[in-house]
């Protein structure tokens, strides 16, 4: 055989899906793990992640990366520019006329049953975010990235309140087929400022977003399976990037006597919107490569089997984010720091629901650094997982952040 006819046989390398989860404010740490994984790179590499699927807050992260897939790490500039000098104002209202007088307008349109001239649909008037996203991306660049050969599809996912679907709009090359699964679906479509809006509307806080027939909300809402829209755009393998510590062990039963706050419950709720059903999510994966490796390959090639191993990996903080909010709640407008006081969110057991909410600079960049510190020792590993080749030299790549690290240890005693 010759080396070109070898070279024609050698199967194409494994398109690398990237899944970036719902969190909020939580998504600046995807940044920090884009940080690192753009410094294990060639400069001006192009984007390592054929396919990228974002929900939520990381729907705007991944439209993001997918307008400078011809260049990572310009990609990445852009977006660590934006989160590492966050404010509140950038997403939603935080002037006293903006918050008070939208939650008043929301809380006399309940009581008065949706009548008069403007039935107020949300908590919070996110009408910032929405000039924020148009004044800085240039959507049309998605289908110029994917004609470049540099991005395969991207997919953002939203939740349809009418149909009750989990709906990934979708947009990439021809040959990418709709799909249509129990409580999910797949529609290609170009990507817009609406569709990113919706997919980040979290509920009763921020407004749904009318697309075509039916209004959606945020994207993690119900999202049975999050790793799905991944692999029905061609990813062969996957790279997740969480915004929640893993649980090394059960949490303490401890006796209480005080009842829940609304921040306390509404932290809760939070978390199962945004981030329990991706641990289950990837338990059924590697459920399911267990059982295909127990089938042998004879059997498998003479009943046609189209079943396939999906290797995973999982990218997510080394500290308790919500610990990382309790020290910035201070950070916010005066405006939001009353109004959350009221709700219990200022409190060390209501800094969950602080840590979705909580668009300002300090803390964003303290996820940040944690994101790139909890990135970089798993160098080798990300880079084989990648099929990357040619990294830089560890020197080139080292940032000085050791009062970073000094709090993350701080945090990790308390």
């Amino acid at each position: 055989m010759t080396l070109l006819n070898a070279f024609k046989q050698s199967p194409p390398p494994p398109k690398v899906g990237l899944i970036l989860t719902g969190g909020g404010a939580r998504a600046a740490y995807q940044v920090g793990v884009l940080q690192a994984i753009a410094d294990m790179l060639p400069r001006r590499a192009r984007n390592p992640f054929p396919v990228i699927c974002g929900t939520s807050a990381g729907a705007l992260n991944a439209v993001s990366l997918a307008l400078s897939a011809r260049n990572f790490q310009e990609g990445v500039r852009k977006l660590s520019a934006v989160w590492e000098n966050a404010h509140v104002n950038q997403a939603y209202r935080s002037d006293p006329v903006g918050a008070y007088g939208n939650a008043a307008r929301w809380l006399a349109s309940l009581l008065l049953g949706g009548l008069g001239k403007r039935t107020v649909v949300s908590l919070l008037d996110n009408s910032p975010l929405a000039q924020l996203l148009e004044d800085s991306l240039p959507l049309h660049g998605v289908q110029r990235s994917i004609e470049a050969g540099a991005l395969h599809a991207l997919g953002i996912t939203a939740w349809g309140y009418t149909s009750g679907q989990s709906v990934t709009f979708y947009q990439g090359v021809d040959d990418i087929a709709p799909w249509k699964r129990e409580r999910r679906i797949g529609i290609a479509a170009p990507i817009g400022i609406e569709h990113l809006l919706a997919s980040s509307a979290i509920p009763l806080l921020f407004p749904a977003v009318r697309i075509n027939r039916e209004y959606f909300g945020d994207g993690s809402m119900r999202q049975l399976a999050p790793i799905s829209p991944a692999l029905h755009l061609g990813a062969d393998r996957v790279l997740v990037i969480g915004v929640r510590r893993t649980a090394e062990t059960q949490p303490d039963r401890v006796k209480v006597d005080s009842y829940p706050t609304l921040a306390q419950i509404g932290g809760h709720v939070m978390g199962s919107i945004f981030l329990d059903s991706l641990d289950v999510d990837l338990e059924r994966l590697q459920r399911i490569n267990k059982t295909i490796q127990m089938i042998p390959d004879e059997r498998k090639k003479n009943n046609d089997m189209t079943l396939r191993q999906i290797e995973s990996m999982v990218i997510s903080p080394s500290v308790e984010i919500n610990k990382i909010a309790a020290q910035h709640a201070h950070t916010l407008p005066r405006t939001i720091r009353l109004f959350y006081r009221a709700i219990g969110a200022m409190r060390r057991d209501g800094s969950a629901l602080l840590s979705y909410v909580l668009f300002e600079e300090p803390f964003c960049r303290a996820l940040i650094e944690l994101g790139y510190q909890d990135t970089m020792p798993r160098r080798s590993e990300i880079l084989q997982f990648i099929c990357a080749k040619q990294p830089v030299g560890l020197e080139e790549s080292k940032r000085k952040s050791d009062w970073v690290r000094t709090d993350f240890e701080d945090f990790e005693g308390q």
